[in-house]
């Protein structure tokens, strides 16, 4: 899938580039501007505390997992990003891969945005499959308004979309474990 959308970077780029609207671009940089780690944080934080205050363990459990994933995804792009040096669709000078760069014109792949969205509600996907799905689109929206405004190529998305859901399926793991171990009864005399 990562490799089909590097093969289709240029063909998506120019059909945005050809299809952009003034009406669209303002939809998409507020997307964009919003759509970053600190509102889905602070979405997380205010879910977790209405669980917290109707007494739902696990609906708590799993908000606060949500906000982990979304950090967790979040920094491990930064790392990458950083370390790679891609540039951005809009650098002119200097296109391609350049190693490690601090400028934010060379911090591409993958996208911070994307990656953060994808592992926070992918956590609700892993554990509520019918109330993610249907946020699965906060995330897609997020990712096309990352393209759209001219931040990211498709594989860009396509690559941070993939390390949010790994994030999120590892969070998930951990929460589920967790559930278990904290829903049972120990039987230490079989360890015994």
């Amino acid at each position: 899938m990562l490799a089909a959308a590097f093969y289709c970077d240029a063909a998506v780029r120019e059909w945005i580039v050809l299809h952009r609207t003034r009406g669209g671009s303002a939809f998409m940089g507020a997307v964009s501007r919003y759509g970053d780690w600190p509102s889905h944080i602070l979405l997380g934080v205010a879910l977790a505390g209405v669980a917290y205050a109707k007494g739902s363990k696990r609906l708590l459990r799993i908000f606060v997992a949500m906000i982990l994933a979304c950090a967790v995804a979040g920094a491990a792009a930064r790392v990458i990003k950083v370390s790679v040096g891609r540039a951005r669709p809009t650098v002119r000078a200097e296109a391609g891969w350049n190693g490690p760069r601090w400028s934010s014109k060379y911090n591409a792949f993958p996208s911070g945005h994307t990656a953060s969205s994808t592992a926070f509600f992918g956590v609700l996907v892993f554990a509520r499959w019918r109330a993610g799905a249907a946020l699965c689109a906060v995330p897609l929206l997020i990712a096309l308004s990352r393209m759209y405004v001219g931040a990211h190529h498709l594989s860009d998305v396509t690559g941070a979309a993939l390390l949010g859901l790994l994030t999120a399926w590892l969070i998930s793991r951990l929460l589920a474990r967790g559930e278990r171990v904290g829903g049972q009864t120990i039987d230490r005399t079989a360890t015994s």
